[in-house]
């Protein structure tokens, strides 16, 4: 139990430092949105790259680790969507960000942070695996369903599979998460090791990712608050703290991942729902509310949920 704690407390306390830090006037707005920039565009990409670059995957494949994660995914937006159209009558757009706010994981800002405390390297290689394709998977289909609900509410005619893949194609291109795990791998396939002059810069930079991060969010949550819409935030936060990381750690035991793998992968699915969602109802001009409070009450309650994941996990 108390090893379990000296390894999930720290990565919310430095949340709460970061979010006491600007409620308190010592740091402004803008201090946390440039520290997200920089851990954003260079601290992660770096840990990303170092990780990848180094990593021995013993001929493991992906595939297993990705269908295991998007299962619990597939099962818990629907799960969101449902309740959202079906219990709490909401039309079909708030029915995709519902479904979004309940499986979109927070796996950059807290997940990496918190498996790498818990799990080790073999976790943080595990989660950069699915850090190759969780953005671009879970942006085009939150996308896609979006314009969908769009053309069912208001009729206005979508953009279509291509419209759609075209600018997100775009944007992942300039990714800094994708260039650092590319770079990565082209550097794992040279079999070279890392010279030492470089290996001096990238492990400092990449040992900053973490604290960096979570406190960057910290801050970043000021401006999200709880602003309505709490019957159904309640019950999106509940899917994401409880059904996803479930849902995943079953897939994960019938598709016989690694136990450092299966714990990566619901300690990941188990953390609070991350800023995406609130990017995508700033898009589409629909959900804030309900994003933003799921977003406040999962990073509120998740010490708790995670504490618990992690000490099942370890039985």
């Amino acid at each position: 139990m108390s090893a379990t704690l000296l390894n999930v407390l720290p990565v919310f306390l430095m949340i709460l430092l970061g979010w006491l830090l600007v409620r308190f006037g010592l740091f402004k707005d803008h201090v946390g949105e440039a520290l997200g920039e920089f851990v954003f565009k260079i601290a992660v990409p770096v840990l990303l790259f170092r990780t990848i670059a180094e990593a021995q995957f013993h001929g493991a494949s992906p595939f297993r680790l990705w269908i295991a994660y998007f299962s619990g995914v597939t099962v818990t937006w629907a799960a969101g969507h449902l309740l959202a159209t079906r219990v709490f009558g909401r039309d079909s757009r708030i029915g995709v960000l519902a479904g979004v706010s309940s499986a979109f994981a927070n796996n950059v800002f807290i997940g990496l942070p918190l498996v790498g405390r818990t799990v080790g390297d073999d976790g943080v290689v595990a989660l950069s695996i699915l850090l190759a394709v969780h953005l671009p998977v879970m942006m085009v289909v939150g996308t896609l369903l979006m314009e969908q609900a769009e053309r069912k509410e208001s009729g206005i005619a979508g953009r279509g599979l291509l419209g759609v893949l075209r600018p997100v194609g775009a944007n992942l291109a300039r990714n800094p998460l994708v260039i650092g795990l590319a770079a990565g791998i082209v550097f794992h396939l040279t079999g070279l090791p890392m010279p030492a002059v470089a290996a001096s810069v990238v492990d400092p930079i990449a040992g900053m990712a973490g604290p960096a991060a979570l406190i960057s969010l910290g801050m970043a949550l000021r401006k999200y608050g709880i602003s309505g819409n709490i019957g159904i935030s309640a019950c999106m936060s509940v899917l994401k703290l409880v059904l996803l990381p479930a849902s995943v750690w079953a897939a994960s035991r019938i598709l016989g991942l690694t136990p450092e793998w299966t714990a990566a992968m619901v300690l990941t699915s188990a953390v609070p729902t991350g800023v995406n969602a609130w990017l995508i109802a700033n898009r589409f001009g629909v959900g804030h509310s309900l994003a933003a409070s799921t977003i406040t009450l999962t990073t509120a309650v998740g010490a708790l949920t995670v504490t618990a994941w992690s000490l099942l996990l370890a039985h």
